[in-house]
């Protein structure tokens, strides 16, 4: 199911959601991407010179100037609209965090980035303008010289490794369900981590498998990854061998996947 782009500016502008200033409006998310259902929300984002100034429905707190990004829920059509209202500035202010001059002094500079900053460089590449093509083309084009792809991947194989560790230390006590959880997590972040690699950017682990097939990589084949997602070769009996099996396929990702 894709969305269709049209008709969106003039459903904000009669609903009086369409700043006058705005640089660019787009379309995000799973609709996008085909990836969705009649149950999707759609992701709609409002870039303006200044912020919004009218009440809205929710503030998300977001770690730039201003603190905040304007939310509103709408309905249209019996489809879910979340229209966050962002700064050129707030945008600009992202970026500097994602450059490679930060990622240089700082490899934990994903630490910096709040869950709806992260939302919003990712949705960047998949994106679909309702207008302001220009404005979104040249954000896209400063993203991939950015250092986000380095910065993601570099987080990623962190956590995986931090839950390997965590893995093996509770299998060496004997505390067996919690290193298969463990593993099930070291798991998560080092696919995450190979998707990044390859230019599929996403964290939410209800779009793995997705993200799997879309990217063009010699290093796992799907059978294998979805293999270990679902847990197929989980023995209630032998639990140690599934976690030492997905450790040595978390520790392989981590050694081809380049930072």
């Amino acid at each position: 199911m894709r969305v269709d782009p049209s008709g969106h500016l003039a459903e904000l502008a009669a609903r009086g959601l369409l700043p006058e200033d705005h640089l660019a409006v787009y379309l995000a998310g799973s609709l996008v991407r085909g990836w969705g259902n009649s149950g999707s929300d759609l992701d709609v984002y409002v870039v303006s010179a200044a912020p919004r100034t009218a009440p809205s429905t929710a503030l998300a707190p977001v770690a730039l100037t201003p603190d905040h990004v304007p939310v509103e829920v709408v309905h249209v059509d019996g489809v879910r609209w979340d229209i966050e209202y962002w700064t050129d500035s707030q945008v600009d202010q992202m970026f500097a965090k994602v450059s490679w001059e930060e990622f240089d002094t700082n490899h934990s500079v994903a630490d910096l980035l709040t869950s709806h900053e992260m939302d919003f460089l990712e949705r960047l590449g998949s994106a679909v303008a309702v207008t302001g093509e220009t404005w979104l083309a040249g954000r896209r084009t400063r993203l991939e010289s950015s250092a986000i792809r380095s910065i993601l991947v570099s987080r990623a194989l962190n956590l995986s490794d931090l839950f390997v560790e965590d893995a093996v230390g509770q299998l060496k006590a004997g505390d067996v369900e919690s290193a298969v959880l463990s593993a099930k997590l070291a798991f998560g972040y080092a696919v995450n981590a190979l998707h990044v690699s390859c230019g599929e950017f996403g964290h939410s682990a209800k779009w793995r498998a997705r993200r799997f097939r879309q990217v063009e990589q010699t290093i796992m084949p799907f059978e294998e990854y979805w293999a270990i997602e679902t847990m197929r070769g989980y023995d209630p009996a032998n639990p140690s061998a599934w976690v030492e099996d997905v450790v040595l396929a978390c520790r392989r990702i981590s050694m081809e996947v380049v930072i």
